[in-house]
C-alpha cells in the first residue's frame, strides 16, 4: 500500500487523495445502494400489497424482461404506469446514491459509517418506543375489556370496535407508531435496560397474581412475549455496533488489524447481509408470506381476551433485518477504512463520533 493511500497528510485530517480513491467511492456507493434499495423494497412492498400497485415482478413479467414469463393478461395502462414508477424508484434511489458520493468525494468512510450507524440506531429507537407505548396501551385496553370496564368508559359502540383487531390496529396502534417516530427523533438514548426491567416486572406480576391472588389473564403473558421478542431482535444491531456479540472462534482473537478487517468483510457480505435479505424476501415476497400475511389479517392470538399485537411481532423481523443491514453496511465501511488505515472520525459537538 503506497503512502498516498494509507494515511492522513496531517494528524486527524484524511488525505483528500485517498478519500477520492476509486475503492473508497465504490465502497460508499455499494453500502449506500444496499440500504437505499432495501428501503425502496419495503416501500414497494407496501404499494404492491396495500395499495394494489402491480409490483416489480409483475411489471417485468408484463415486459417479458429478465427471463420472466409473459402475463396471461397484460397490465392495463394505469397499472403499467404505476409499474414504471416502481421500477423508476429503484433507479432513482441508485442515482441519488451515486450522485451523493460523487458530489462528496472527500468524505471519509468512517464518517459515512457513523451516518449509517445513526440511521440504524434511529430505526431501533423508533421500534423500542413503539413497542413500549403500544404494549402499555394495548394491555390497558385488554384489562378493561376482560374486567368489563371498557363499555362504561368509552360507550358500547366504541367498546365493540376496540374488540376488532382491524379497528384497534388502525386507530390505536398505527397512531402510536407515528408518535414513536417523533419520540425517536427527540430522545437519542436507547433504553434497552428499561425494557429488560419491564419484561422482568411483567413476568413478576404474573407470578405474584397467579400464586398470591389466584388471578391470571391471557394479556399478561402476551405482554411478556411482546416485549421480550422486541428486546431480543431490536438489540441485535445495537450490540453489533458496540462489538457486543459473542464470537465463537479460536482464530479471530489472534488476527491482526487487517486480518480482522478481511474476516469481518467476508462474514458480513457472505453471511450477514444474505441472511437479512432472505428474511425480507421470503417474508414479504407475496401476500401470503410469513411477514405480510399476519399484517394483512391483523392476526391475533386465539386465546380469548388477549392483546391484539401478534401481527406486530411479524414487523419485528423487518426492524431486525433493516437495522442489521444498515449496521452491516456501516461495518463494511469501517473495516475497509481499517484496511486503508483511515484515521478515526473526529467527534461532533456532542462529543460523539456518531
Amino acid at each position: 500500500m503506497s503512502d498516498s493511500n494509507t494515511g492522513p497528510a496531517v494528524a486527524g485530517v484524511p488525505d483528500p487523495v485517498s478519500s477520492r480513491a476509486p475503492i473508497y467511492l465504490l465502497v460508499r456507493i455499494i453500502a449506500g445502494a444496499i440500504v437505499a434499495t432495501t428501503l425502496i423494497f419495503l416501500l414497494n412492498n407496501y404499494l404492491t400489497f396495500w395499495r394494489e400497485w402491480p409490483g416489480l415482478t409483475t411489471f417485468l413479467a408484463h415486459q417479458s424482461w429478465l427471463g420472466f414469463d409473459a402475463l396471461d393478461e397484460p397490465l392495463v395502462p394505469d397499472l403499467l404506469q404505476l409499474g414504471w414508477l416502481q421500477l423508476g424508484s429503484y433507479l432513482v434511489a441508485l442515482a441519488v446514491v451515486v450522485g451523493y458520493v460523487m458530489a462528496t468525494p472527500d468524505r471519509c468512510l468512517r464518517v459515512e459509517a457513523d451516518r449509517l450507524s445513526a440511521f440504524s440506531a434511529y430505526i431501533v429507537r423508533v421500534a423500542f418506543w413503539g413497542v413500549l407505548i403500544i404494549g402499555l396501551a394495548d394491555m390497558l385496553i385488554s384489562l378493561l375489556r376482560v374486567e368489563d370496564l371498557l363499555t362504561g368508559l368509552v360507550g358500547e359502540q366504541l367498546s365493540q370496535e376496540l374488540g376488532r383487531p382491524q379497528f384497534r390496529g388502525q386507530y390505536v396502534h398505527f397512531p402510536l407508531v407515528l408518535l414513536s417516530f417523533v419520540i425517536g427523533l427527540l430522545v437519542r438514548s436507547l433504553g434497552f435496560i428499561w425494557l429488560a426491567l419491564l419484561v422482568v416486572l411483567a413476568e413478576f406480576q404474573i407470578v405474584l397474581f397467579r400464586f398470591v391472588f389466584s388471578y391470571e389473564q391471557v394479556y399478561m403473558g402476551d405482554l411478556v412475549r411482546f416485549w421480550y421478542a422486541a428486546m431480543f431482535l431490536f438489540a441485535s444491531a445495537y450490540t453489533l455496533l458496540h462489538e457486543g456479540h459473542v464470537r465463537v472462534d479460536v482464530l479471530y482473537t489472534h488476527f491482526g488489524r487487517r486480518a480482522k478487517a478481511w474476516s469481518n468483510i467476508f462474514g458480513l457480505t457472505c453471511l450477514g447481509l444474505p441472511l437479512c435479505w432472505i428474511i425480507l424476501t421470503l417474508g414479504m415476497w407475496s401476500r401470503a408470506s410469513s411477514i405480510n400475511s399476519p399484517l394483512f389479517s391483523f392476526e391475533i392470538s386465539q386465546s380469548g381476551y388477549g392483546m391484539y399485537v401478534k401481527y406486530l411481532m411479524a414487523v419485528f423481523l423487518v426492524v431486525f433485518a433493516l437495522s442489521m443491514i444498515s449496521q452491516f453496511c456501516s461495518y463494511l465501511l469501517t473495516n475497509v477504512a481499517n484496511l486503508h488505515q483511515e484515521p478515526d472520525a473526529e467527534p461532533d459537538a456532542s462529543g460523539s463520533a456518531h
